[in-house]
């Protein structure tokens, strides 16, 4: 691995607006209690639209795009990948001229692997990291493993994805495989292309008591919201309810003080990209339930405070509304709240609506094969502008000069060399 020193940034680099294609893959349980793979990229018509989709992207006018091939498709064994998905399509984002923020890992793993319980995981993953680095040796931009505190709780914690358990164990175990499989295909990356960027999209989320006889409940479950990127970060803040759950659960000493070293050596690569939806904010009840508590502190507040705890590059990486017609309003008010960050001296770079078309059964967290549509998306699954879709654009257009020369932006410009042929 190379050594870590201080990336270079510029003043006036181009701000990462962007959107996404939805690639989300757990196994869930189906209505004859099987197994099910749910595919949003099937679900959406991706895998039949995906050159109309990266069309659209430049119809947006949008030159970042969350993109990656399905892994549980392309990861066929150990050592062994199909690429035939991944070249046809990233050859056509370069030579469209859009930049990818590859998603390497989305809420799944390939059947041989099993679930994120396997310890064997995360080192057969690095080397598929480092495999898809090698093969496209002009992407710079990755997300490894996404969401890793959203997938570890929905696959072990609810029970509702993958491994589907129901404990503090399971979702410790997860927790520490996917934060290490994060780790070690970042090396791995690094290894073949030292240019890369790491931007770690997770959940930020905040958990409200409904009365004092659970504010401690509330405390413990605001400090555990941090722990994935604690252990990606290798942040020497974990406080001592965290470290003593973490360790109550399966992680060992030794675990932990590897992530604090290899995770915090890995910082000069790191963008903190952080995702947020009305669903974020949670009330903790009396019997130590959670319901929602709809957009409370809000993105500027909830963002300020993970900010304030890694002192990182801040992306927001992800954020849609169920109306349709009130998206162009939630746009707008997500917006505002990252320029306010800007105004407070947070480095931002880069704003996602997420995603590009419409997603289906996410009103059900994908636990349930209804094929509903929701109507999330800039385009529907016709392909048509919502309109937010228009307003984003617009947003774009309006903002894309503006605001990168009063903010701290990334020197992408390896990311857009001409093409060799």
């Amino acid at each position: 691995m190379p050594k870590l020193t201080s990336r270079p940034t510029q003043q006036g680099g181009r701000f990462m607006f962007a959107t996404g294609i939805e690639n989300s893959y757990p196994i869930i349980t189906d209505r004859n209690g099987l197994d099910l793979r749910v595919d949003e990229m099937a679900k959406t018509g991706h895998y039949d639209y995906w050159q109309d989709d990266f069309a659209l992207v430049n119809e947006l006018e949008l030159e970042y795009l969350r993109y990656g091939p399905p892994y549980y498709k392309t990861h066929i064994g150990p050592g062994r990948y199909d690429w035939s998905f991944a070249d046809a399509t990233f050859a056509a984002l370069r030579h469209r001229n859009i930049i990818p923020i590859v998603d390497l890992c989305h809420f799944g793993v390939p059947d041989w692997v099993g679930n994120f319980q396997n310890p064997d995981w995360p080192a057969l993953f690095a080397e598929y990291a480092g495999a898809f680095a090698a093969r496209y040796p002009w992407v710079h931009l990755y997300t490894p493993v996404n969401e890793i505190y959203v997938c570890a709780k929905f696959s072990a914690l609810l029970g509702w994805w993958n491994e589907r358990l129901r404990s503090d164990h399971a979702f410790v175990t997860a927790l520490k495989h996917m934060a290490k499989a994060n780790i070690l295909a970042e090396q791995a990356i690094l290894k073949v292309q030292p240019k890369a960027y790491f931007v770690q999209s997770e959940s930020s989320e905040y958990f409200h008591p409904a009365n004092p006889s659970v504010q401690e409940l509330s405390d413990e479950l605001n400090h555990r919201r941090f722990l994935s990127l604690d252990l990606c970060y290798g942040h020497h803040g974990v406080c001592q309810c965290s470290y003593e759950y973490l360790l109550d659960n399966g992680m060992s000493r030794e675990e932990f003080h590897w992530f604090s070293k290899e995770g915090r050596a890995l910082r000069p690569y790191q963008i903190m990209g952080n995702d947020y939806y009305i669903t974020n904010e949670h009330l903790v009840d009396s019997d130590g339930l959670e319901r929602p508590a709809g957009e409370t502190l809000g993105y500027y507040m909830i963002t300020k405070d993970y900010f304030d705890r890694y002192r990182l590059p801040v992306m927001h990486t992800e954020t849609n509304l169920q109306n349709a017609a009130e998206a162009p309003l939630w746009l707008w008010k997500q917006w505002t709240n990252m320029v306010h960050l800007r105004d407070a001296g947070v480095p931002i770079i880069g704003f996602t609506w997420y995603s590009l078309t419409d997603q289906v059964d996410w009103d059900t967290a994908l636990r349930e094969d209804n094929n509903h549509i929701n109507p999330l998306g800039l385009y529907d699954l016709h392909r048509q502008m919502r309109p937010v879709g228009r307003a984003y654009r617009d947003l774009v257009r309006q903002w894309r000069d503006v605001l990168p020369a009063q903010s701290l932006c990334l020197d992408l410009s390896i990311a857009v060399a001409p093409q060799d042929d």
